[in-house]
């Protein structure tokens, strides 16, 4: 990938820029930053004793905000999943400070510059993160996988632990985990191509310091190790969503599949990128072929995670069987309460039915008034994560103006064309008529301009 030159502090600049644009908090209000001290010296007092089991975690090697940790053993041919998951609630209540400056934040913003937490850090890096060597109060979820990858929810507990290891996705070795972890992970794998599971978990596109004002622009390689520790929050969300649907309760992540003028556009992009997804094959099919690590996968990969008309979350109702395409199941956040607002009130709601209680009305009520927070959260985290990509691409196209690219079209409407480069995973959009999808043009690049984030493209030729 083309290293991308930063002489005039463009990127510093563009990221200052997008933060203002989108109201990114640079910090906490003073009272909530009080208020969390004060929580984080709560002691568990509702909370049994599980600090002989060897729970660890699994995180980037920067992670400190860490949600889960878990340990495996056997039950005759079946895996019990002891997920320990942070108990934020314990330390948040409800109408609190803190709780109300989380409700106006809805999630954890990642910018490469930095982040902003939705809980003040002596919390979410502290008190309710479950670092390792240290007592911490948490709610474990106990799921039970059968032979065939088959999972359910056995019961959950407040508990208190004491994770044995924090351990990172790219140095973790196999006597570091579990010794079930491999089979945990194939298990659940195996299940989802039954049930024609199209889950999409492209890498990540990162900015990559080099030193003297330059920068490079690459996809960080997705690890095995990351795909197996995702099983178990899989298969962990969908145990709790299922409990759930059958108490008649919960707060649901639902996702329609890309319909069909959304896959032919795919398919454009995917002839743009030189691969070959046969007609007779299927979108889900044709993904279960890409290897992430592969730039060009990779891009199109993104791009079906932009088709497939969005993800976002539904409260129970009686007689509709909320679903997540791409998990082909029905699936609830739970695992990332320091990192997401949903989560902490799912696995409160959880964390009763399996318990045979009630849920509290507090939650209830939550759970119909979170899919909007959240759908704003998503919405503007979305935007930022575009914004931040047309950054990238800005300064990875700074001081090629005049340069002739080939393209695909991908769409064409009312305002021009949208295409993708053949050389490079940039999607933009051309002005004018005279193509349509599947067309092979030329465009000139005519502007970019990191400080605005943008790149302008017009036809050639």
């Amino acid at each position: 990938m083309k290293t991308l030159i930063d002489s005039t502090n463009a990127l510093i600049g563009g990221m200052a820029a997008i933060r203002r644009q989108f109201g990114v908090p640079a910090q906490f209000p003073p009272a909530v930053l009080a208020a969390a001290e004060t929580a984080a010296h709560r002691a568990p007092s509702a909370h049994v004793d599980r600090t002989d089991q060897p729970f660890v975690t699994l995180d980037p090697a920067t992670s400190t905000d860490l949600d889960q940790a878990f340990t495996i053993e056997r039950s005759g041919s079946d895996l019990l999943l002891h997920y320990a998951i942070a108990d934020v609630a314990w330390f948040v209540d409800d109408g609190d400070v803190v709780d109300r400056e989380a409700w106006q934040r809805g999630t954890t913003l990642y910018l490469p510059d930095g982040k902003a937490g939705l809980y003040p850090p002596v919390l979410a890096e502290g008190a309710a993160s479950l670092l390792p060597a240290v007592l911490r109060p948490a709610v474990i979820f106990t799921t039970r996988v059968d032979t065939a990858g088959n999972a359910h929810l056995d019961g959950a507990e407040r508990a208190v632990i004491r994770s044995i290891a924090k351990l990172a996705y790219d140095g973790v070795k196999a006597a570091d985990l579990p010794v079930d972890f491999d089979e945990f992970a194939r298990r659940i794998e195996a299940a989802e191509s039954r049930r024609g599971a199209a889950r999409v978990d492209p890498p990540e596109q990162e900015v990559d310091a080099l030193g003297d004002g330059r920068y490079q622009l690459v996809f960080r390689p997705r690890l095995r190790a990351e795909d197996q520790n995702a099983a178990l929050s899989l298969a962990s969300n969908v145990a709790i969503a299922a409990a759930l649907l059958a108490a008649r309760t919960g707060l649901f992540r639902v996702m329609p599949e890309p319909d069909q003028k959304a896959v032919q556009r795919l398919r454009q992009s995917a002839r743009a990128l030189g691969l070959s997804w046969p007609d007779m094959q299927s979108l889900v099919q044709f993904e279960k072929t890409l290897n992430p690590n592969d730039s060009s996968h990779a891009a199109f990969m993104l791009a079906v995670r932009r088709a497939s008309g969005g993800a976002g979350y539904v409260p129970y109702r009686d007689g509709i069987v909320p679903w997540h395409a791409p998990m082909a199941a029905t699936y609830a956040h739970a695992s990332a309460p320091l990192r997401r607002l949903a989560d902490r009130y799912v696995v409160r709601a959880a964390l009763a039915v399996a318990n045979g209680q009630p849920v509290p009305p507090a939650v209830s009520a939550a759970f119909e008034q979170l899919p909007a927070v959240m759908a704003r959260a998503d919405a503007r985290d979305g935007q930022i994560d575009r914004n931040v990509i047309d950054l990238a691409e800005a300064l990875m196209l700074q001081g090629s103006e005049g340069t002739t690219f080939e393209a695909v079209v991908t769409d064409a409407d009312e305002h021009g064309l949208r295409i993708q480069l053949c050389e490079l995973p940039v999607v933009t959009r051309v002005h004018g008529q005279g193509g349509k999808p599947g067309d092979r043009i030329r465009v000139k690049l005519t502007s970019a301009d990191p400080l605005q984030h943008t790149v302008t493209f017009e036809r050639a030729g």
